[in-house]
């Protein structure tokens, strides 16, 4: 079985293209699950509906919460469904367990003044402070995630629209746009800062580590974490709270669902709608602005 485990992460990295951050969530599952079935002396392929209710309690026993409990039989689902397409099994146990509504939380995201903040830290007059900015940059101006963030080859780069080709979840392909603040960075980063970190590496990635190879999803986060510390901001911040971040201000700016949720590379346009909620400042300045009695 461990070898149908390796050949199922193999397809997830090369067949659906998820990301690193994405194909150990998996495997932690399955692994955790696996450990379930091991303490009942239950085999993997010989897996019932009542087995999976049984695994169910003891989740929500040791209080996971539905989102993670939903994730965990997403993942199993998947894997089961593998097992069918390479006929491992007969049927599909998951397939008869549905998942709990989903606990919806909306998306943390940072204000303005925290951004400017959050920017104002990186030593530009450094390569990694170049390297840095950039990041912060190209999160914050495209909304892109961190797994295409650093998959970003220089070709994939239209110098002249401040667009980039991005290749996303399922490899679906799309087009982000950056802005000036982005563009001015960029091509400093270029210019400097990278050809000084490629050390001569035949790299073509765009962000590079302290040692001229291909920065990770686990470098760009290590990084945001530190930045995030020297900034004194008072939030949690990761990779996706700058998408979040992204979303919620081309929203409160007036950009459309649609534009977004494009943008974004969202398949549906329902994940794209937690997103409409609106800031406390913006919600006082249009009624400041639109109420007749609000203002002399």
């Amino acid at each position: 079985m461990k070898k149908m485990i390796e050949s199922f992460l193999s397809y997830l990295d090369y067949q659906k293209n998820y990301s690193n951050h994405t194909i150990i969530n998996y495997e932690n599952d399955i692994n955790d699950f696996l450990l379930f079935v091991n303490n009942q002396n239950i085999e993997l392929k010989k897996v019932t509906y009542s087995d999976i209710r049984f695994y169910l309690m003891e989740l929500y026993n040791k209080n996971y919460s539905r989102n993670t409990v939903s994730r965990k039989l997403s993942s199993l689902r998947s894997f089961y469904k593998y097992l069918l397409k390479e006929e491992q099994i007969k049927e599909n146990p998951f397939s008869l367990v549905s998942s709990p509504k989903k606990e919806q939380h909306l998306p943390k995201f940072l204000y303005y003044e925290e951004l400017e903040k959050l920017f104002s830290t990186p030593n530009i007059n450094n390569v990694l402070g170049q390297r840095n900015l950039l990041i912060l940059e190209m999160l914050y101006a495209t909304g892109m995630r961190v797994s295409e963030l650093v998959n970003i080859k220089i070709k994939d780069i239209d110098f002249f629209n401040k667009t980039i080709r991005i290749i996303g979840k399922g490899n679906k392909e799309r087009i982000v746009v950056y802005g000036i603040y982005c563009e001015d960075i960029l091509e400093k980063y270029i210019n400097d800062a990278r050809n000084k970190l490629l050390n001569n590496n035949n790299i073509n990635t765009l962000l590079l580590n302290n040692r001229g190879k291909s920065l990770t999803d686990r470098g760009v986060r290590l990084i945001i974490n530190n930045l995030m510390k020297q900034s004194c901001i008072n939030t949690h911040l990761t990779p996706h709270t700058l998408r979040h971040t992204f979303a919620t201000h081309m929203l409160n700016e007036g950009a459309d669902l649609l534009t977004v949720q494009e943008l974004l590379g969202h398949a549906n346009l329902s994940t794209t709608q937690v997103y409409t909620h609106v800031t406390n400042e913006r919600l006082r300045e249009v009624y400041l602005h639109s109420h007749p009695r609000a203002r002399k």
